[in-house]
């Protein structure tokens, strides 16, 4: 599985934050609200950005499994001091492989972030069908869904876009990733494995005083851009210039696309 860094996980933690649909996030603690504990697994932890968005919507004793296959950022979500109502365990795995056994035992909640777009289609049929057997419930947050607007337009907008959601579909270390129909896909799975979906945007909205993280985006769709090599590399960087120069100008504003959903059986264990 491709990795990310800590630097880029801590800048955009907080567009994450406030970009979780709250009606999704609504329907995750409500289910739980009734409970004296809960067991939480988080695959793809990353630095631990889901503990610190969902756990203060769960009045519940919390018991978290984090995931992930890079023990940097294991411990660095692992760094924030369980208290009596918090404890978090590191659990290093790299889930491209034989990851169900995580998920066994008692579970009440699967718990997913920026990773559906990455896996592919065989992938989450393995999951789904896994997770469905055992009757877990999943939220899935922060699923990029292929949008991308950038104001002010430019000419090349809809060609890098289409470039890097080419990329996107690329191997991410799980087989051809599913990239921008991750969203669409998973839900369409969990339905017809008869789940109940609650579903809404979560779209990063970036403004003009954002430059770092808009430095940031722009550097990867360019470089993406040009793996994919649709379009003449002078393009591609003619057109990076440009947006940068908009950036420094702070008259550059972005909205990238992405999809939260908490999917629940029929009956939950």
């Amino acid at each position: 599985m491709s990795g990310f860094s800590a630097e880029w996980l801590a800048l955009r933690e907080s567009y994450d934050l406030r970009s979780r649909n709250p009606i999704v996030l609504d329907a995750v603690a409500d289910l739980f609200r009734s409970h004296d504990a809960i067991n939480i697994v988080d695959l793809a932890c990353g630095a631990g950005s889901t503990v610190r968005a969902l756990g203060p919507h769960l009045s519940a004793r919390q018991h978290w499994d984090l995931v992930d296959s890079d023990q940097r950022l294991l411990a660095l979500a692992c760094s924030g001091k369980s208290t009596g109502d918090i404890s978090l365990n590191a659990v290093p795995l790299d889930l491209s492989g034989n990851f169900e056994g995580v998920l066994d035992g008692t579970k009440d909640v699967i718990t997913i972030s920026a990773l559906l777009d990455l896996v592919s289609e065989n992938w989450l049929d393995r999951f789904a069908r896994h997770v469905a057997a055992h009757a877990r419930c999943v939220y899935a947050a922060l699923t990029y869904d292929g949008r991308i607007e950038l104001s002010p337009a430019d000419p090349l907008d809809t060609s890098i876009t289409s470039a890097v959601n080419a990329h996107q579909r690329t191997d991410k270390g799980f087989g051809p990733a599913l990239g921008p129909s991750a969203a669409a896909v998973a839900i369409s799975k969990f339905k017809a494995l008869g789940y109940a979906i609650m579903q809404g945007n979560s779209d990063w909205v970036i403004g003009t005083a954002d430059q770092e993280i808009q430095d940031e985006l722009l550097a990867g769709w360019a470089g993406a851009a040009g793996e994919v090599k649709s379009l003449p590399r002078a393009d591609i960087d003619n057109w990076l210039v440009r947006r940068r120069i908009a950036v420094r100008e702070r008259v550059s504003t972005m909205r990238v696309g992405h999809v939260d959903f908490f999917a629940t059986p029929s009956v939950t264990r």
